[in-house]
């Protein structure tokens, strides 16, 4: 398993994380049995949005004397009222709430206290200004939530996030189909209809929403990274054409500023499936040439940072160059954080010899070597 540093949190979490809504769909010891198995294949964080009492009852006995080794995504405002899940900002629920998911988890901490599913301006502006939010700085400042998190589908209310100044990560709905899908507030719009005239590449307030997590250095964790299935069918699929998990997988984690996905588990197999990311050939990874062979919905022109480019006679990490000229070019001047980690780089644009070999391999069409001389005079080296 890899690890990736989760933005300024410092938390290294694992690549292949743990979705845990699924687990009460099966007896307790075969869910408490499931996550110990993900465990022991170093996947290391859980999501647990969930209020429902038999799922955190089943991830507290799962870490119970093993705490330390797992990194856990805990919902605040996440409640279950009358036997069914409610998002809540009131107090009188809100507490409670997230007092039970302390006891029934067995600790006395969350890794990451998670400001539960704004999609809405309104709701953004009334969560700020309330005693919600105190409640969440009050948890943070006396160590019960290590570090503050926010859960969102909608890329403004992500950026806002980003620009407060104190979250930390984000968890957010990455997918190829989402992402050429603008902005909005209502989630269940995003699994309707996809027009080919209508949609062509990644949304550029996404994209633009990723390349500031990275740049603010605020890690994202990803939900919802199989379009609820409709990936793995042709049929299904807004692109015509069908997606492997390892693909899906290898999208998301090639998106700037994600350090995690978080995958769904109903059995171990479906849990060595997605750890088999880590050992998996490019060839089984590459989504790249899936999007750009489908029917519908061409990402030309766009760098995904997907890799096909390589490899370079003189050694340049292509799309890391391109990431960090995107990262760059959006600002008025080149962020000196962004400055040092192309520097990191060692081998930089100014290597390019302009053979274009990698425009030959590139699925998208980008002119590679044109982006090299851009991200040369932009840098300076």
């Amino acid at each position: 398993m890899k690890y990736r540093t989760l933005g300024r949190t410092g938390l290294n979490v694992s690549e292949i994380g743990f979705g845990g809504e699924w687990l009460e769909r099966h007896e307790e010891s075969e869910s408490v049995e499931l996550l110990k198995y993900a465990c022991a294949q170093g996947i290391n964080i859980v999501d647990c949005w969930m209020p429902d009492p038999r799922s955190r009852d089943i991830i507290g006995k799962a870490m119970e004397g093993n705490r330390e080794k797992w990194i856990v995504q805990g919902h605040i405002g996440s409640t279950w009222q009358n036997g069914q899940y409610v998002r809540s900002r009131e107090m009188k629920h809100v507490v409670p709430a997230f007092e039970d998911l302390l006891k029934r988890m067995k600790t006395d901490y969350m890794d990451l206290g998670m400001i539960h599913y704004i999609d809405s301006r309104e709701e953004w502006d009334t969560c700020m200004n309330s005693e919600y939010i105190q409640y969440v700085h009050r948890l943070h400042e006396e160590g019960v939530i290590r570090h503050i998190g926010l859960s969102t589908h909608n890329p403004r209310i992500g950026t806002l996030a980003v620009n407060s100044g104190f979250v930390e990560m984000i968890l957010f709905s990455i997918n190829p189909a989402f992402d050429m899908r603008p902005a909005t507030e209502d989630l269940d719009s995003m699994f309707g209809g996809y027009d080919a005239a209508e949609y062509s590449g990644i949304d550029p307030e996404r994209a633009a929403f990723y390349r500031l997590c990275e740049e603010k250095n605020v890690g994202l964790t990803v939900m919802k990274g199989f379009f609820g299935g409709r990936l793995f069918d042709a049929k299904t699929s807004p692109f015509g054409v069908a997606f492997t998990p390892l693909q899906c997988i290898h999208y998301a984690l090639t998106r700037p500023g994600v350090s995690s996905i978080l995958c769904g588990y109903d059995t171990k197999e479906q849990v060595d499936a997605a750890v088999a990311y880590e050992t998996a050939s490019e060839e089984e990874k590459d989504y790249a040439s899936v999007i750009a062979n489908a029917p519908l919905h061409s990402y030309m022109g766009q760098c995904t940072y997907c890799g096909h480019c390589k490899p370079c006679p003189v050694n340049i990490d292509i799309a890391m160059v391109n990431k960090f000229y995107d990262l760059a070019v959006q600002q008025p001047s080149v962020p000196e954080s962004v400055k040092e980690h192309y520097g990191a780089l060692g081998v930089t644009a100014s290597a390019c010899i302009g053979c274009r070999s990698c425009e030959s391999r590139c699925p998208f069409g980008v002119e590679v070597a044109a982006r090299m001389s851009r991200a040369q005079e932009l840098f300076g080296y």
